[in-house]
């Protein structure tokens, strides 16, 4: 019996339990080897998390060890991209956190509203959630006619379901519910069609959306935007590229840009803290300090 107990022990991804300096090895071996076969990077993304989504892989593939997790990623494409999917943040919702809506309404829209055409990059947007409240939302300001919203991912499959602009009819109420807090001025049901359990939004939102590939970590400022939003992807990562990040933002604003970033984010204690004036700490709505040229 006791030899079962410890086969059993063996044959579970957390069998690491005990040994969590070995674990924190393979982690570092695996995380450096994707890096250089693949060109993803997510060696500073929150370990915590990083631990949670392996040890799920390893328990529905049956697998013993991040060792032979890295051997299989390495050999097997299909499997790294079925193991990204893992990786990648795609917990979200519409108009989370309304209230932050409702603050944007009041601080960001009568500034944007000055503007003759406006640039807007939702990064990490997942699947699309987010990026059809904020079109909604510039629809009943009457700005989104004259609005380029960039939605961007490194997540190819979510990106293909954010173009879609598909979702479940159960998620409806909730989403509903949202959106008469933040302010909405119709019913959320105006905005879409109903039908086989499942809701399309309207294609004159997608309209001014454009959908693009873009890695957070490895890739390049994206473009110069009026606003970013980026809710609740920074809480994944660590310290370090949270700075790189925030840097890449700073960058991509223009002068006096807003910056838009989860509830539980913040920009104290970064580097570019004393880059942005606070809006609304509450709803985490920063706005570019301006920066002028030298003559």
């Amino acid at each position: 019996m006791q030899w079962e107990k410890n086969n059993h022990k063996e044959s579970s991804p957390f069998f690491y339990e005990g040994d969590n300096d070995l674990m924190n090895i393979e982690v570092r071996l695996l995380l450096e080897a994707i890096y250089l076969r693949y060109g993803y990077d997510f060696r500073h993304y929150s370990k915590a998390h990083l631990k949670r989504r392996i040890s799920h892989r390893l328990s529905i593939s049956h697998i013993k060890t991040i060792s032979q997790l890295q051997d299989k990623i390495l050999w097997d494409r299909q499997f790294f991209f079925e193991f990204l999917e893992d990786l990648s943040i795609n917990v979200t919702e519409m108009f989370r956190d309304p209230e932050c809506f409702l603050e944007f309404r009041k601080s960001i829209i009568p500034v944007l509203s000055t503007y003759a055409f406006i640039k807007i990059w939702i990064a990490g947007c997942a699947t699309g959630e987010e990026v059809y409240s904020l079109a909604i939302l510039l629809e009943e300001e009457n700005l989104l006619n004259r609005t380029q919203i960039y939605a961007t991912d490194f997540n190819k499959n979510v990106l293909n379901a954010a173009r879609q602009g598909i979702y479940s009819n159960q998620n409806m109420d909730l989403y509903s519910r949202n959106y008469k807090k933040a302010g909405g001025k119709k019913e959320l049901s105006d905005y879409y069609t109903s039908k086989y359990g499942s809701v399309i939004f309207d294609k004159s939102l997608i309209k001014r959306i454009v959908f693009a590939d873009h890695n957070l970590v490895t890739d390049s400022v994206f473009s110069e935007v009026h606003l970013i939003s980026c809710r609740n992807v920074l809480i994944y990562f660590e310290k370090k590229l949270q700075n790189h990040v925030i840097g890449l933002f700073h960058k991509s604003l223009s002068n006096k840009g807003f910056l838009c970033l989860g509830t539980k984010e913040s920009l104290r204690f970064t580097n570019y803290e004393d880059k942005f004036t606070t809006i609304d700490e509450k709803a985490k709505i920063y706005r570019k300090k301006p920066i002028y040229s030298k003559k």
